[in-house]
């Protein structure tokens, strides 16, 4: 029997039955809508991740003129992590109650008040409470990523999440290092008196991606009713574990995009184009390896992956420790790109474990009698709500690393302590993984334990 789908052949964008699942909707229907939302997707996050992470740019234009120590910067980027954070939350849960396409669209519009406000402020002069306030702002570019994710999961069938998944976050995380990019060749070619080029920029882009998403993007009608999913998962072990190991991975890559250029200019006296020439390298080859990782885990299992990563992720952190002993500006660059590689391979990896993590549950309820097109649907809503919260609870690492780093200067004038708490964390991350994940026990599946029993997620 073949499955037909109602209205998107009118383009009134909403879906009102969505069934990838069913192998012969998904190749005569669900697919190619499926991937022109993905793409769609993708460019307006990686707008967005542009705009959150501005003030790791900005911070290198700003020299001697503008009065602010390394604190006060390590202060300005934090801000938008935090606010960014804290977004995410809300802009999960307004793909169900907006619908994706039109919340795609509210959320790029938005991207213009920090932009404007950027390029009111950037001049020496401006108080720092001023360029707090415009940073926070540019908070709502984090907040994408939670709605983008929760949107595209509901548009694939389990067996193309991870390259998926991986494909939207991965595309939404090259923003980090395309404007990092853009600040270099402007710092190259006019210097840093001139920083309102990217926004001159970025404005122009924003107005094109909201446009884009309201012509080309569409709504599922089901996802209307996700809105308890939040709810449902919040007494779930498996949602703060996952959200635990989100902050040790993504936690670390946007944490380590802001603070990057900052952490060269003052403990190895990099001059900001200097900075700048390496810094994009990192969040760059960390969004490149995000689908790696996400196929990885298609092929290998999510959590092998992600422990894997953590255990590579603490090794660099020691060599990044005795770098900075032996101010050793080669070694340490190196350390710090392939760790920002391994953040990216473990941001892909723990997504693929969610969607997992509840269609194993689901396939135990069906086991044991339950309607399946009911559990699968519950999987996929769980799972959607799932990716919100771990993204707003993993991208609070980012804050945690930036203030870790401000204090560790502040105390001594070097990032030596801050990357030995760094060590200590990753290796509580590894444990956890194992422990709960990897480990062989004859525990039956549960809501407690589901990993325990054998299932590789």
């Amino acid at each position: 029997m073949t499955t037909t789908m109602t209205a998107p052949a009118a383009r009134k964008h909403w879906i009102e039955h969505w069934e990838p699942e069913n192998e012969s909707f998904w190749e005569s229907t669900g697919k190619k809508i499926a991937r022109r939302n993905l793409w769609f997707s993708i460019f307006s996050e990686h707008i967005g991740f542009s705009i959150w992470t501005l003030w790791s740019v900005m911070v290198l234009f700003m020299g001697p003129q503008y009065g602010f120590s390394a604190a006060d910067k390590f202060l300005l980027t934090s801000t938008p992590t935090l606010v960014g954070a804290i977004a995410r939350l809300p802009y999960s849960w307004a793909v169900a109650r907006f619908g994706g396409r039109n919340w795609t669209i509210v959320s790029a519009t938005l991207l213009l008040i920090p932009s404007i406000g950027a390029a009111i402020v950037m001049e020496p002069g401006t108080p720092l409470w001023g360029f707090l306030i415009v940073a926070a702002l540019g908070g709502v570019g984090g907040g994408n990523f939670a709605s983008s994710m929760t949107n595209i999961n509901a548009f694939f069938p389990e067996k193309a999440k991870g390259m998926a998944l991986g494909l939207n976050a991965g595309g939404g995380n090259l923003g980090v290092a395309v404007i990092q990019l853009l600040g270099l060749l402007i710092i190259a070619t006019v210097g840093t008196g001139a920083p309102r080029i990217i926004l001159f920029i970025y404005i122009p882009l924003i107005v094109v991606a909201a446009l884009c998403s309201a012509l080309f993007m569409d709504n599922i009608a089901s996802v209307r009713n996700d809105k308890k999913a939040m709810r449902e998962i919040i007494g779930d072990a498996h949602t703060w574990v996952m959200s635990f190991l989100y902050i040790g991975t993504f936690g670390s890559f946007i944490g380590y995009s802001f603070a990057f250029g900052l952490v060269l200019q003052n403990q190895f006296g990099r001059t900001p184009l200097q900075a700048a020439a390496v810094t994009f390298l990192g969040p760059l080859l960390g969004s490149f390896s995000r689908p790696a990782g996400g196929w990885l885990a298609d092929k290998l299992g999510g959590s092998r992956v992600t422990f894997t990563t953590f255990v590579g992720m603490a090794v660099m952190t020691v060599i990044l420790i005795i770098a900075s002993n032996t101010q050793s500006l080669a070694l340490f660059t190196t350390a710090f790109i392939v760790l920002f590689v391994l953040t990216g391979v473990g941001n892909g990896s723990t997504y693929k474990s969610i969607p997992a993590i509840f269609r194993t549950k689901a396939r135990a309820a069906i086991a044991a009698g339950a309607d399946e097109a009911t559990e699968m649907l519950k999987a996929r809503k769980r799972s959607g709500a799932l990716i919100g919260l771990a993204g707003a609870v993993g991208a609070l690492g980012g804050l945690f690393i930036n203030l870790a780093f401000r204090q560790s200067f502040l105390d001594t004038g070097s990032g030596v302590p801050a990357f030995v708490g760094f060590l200590v964390f990753y290796g509580i991350c590894f444990v956890l993984t194992w422990a709960v994940y990897l480990r062989k026990s004859d525990a039956p599946v549960s809501e407690r334990g589901l990993a325990l029993a054998g299932a590789r997620v």
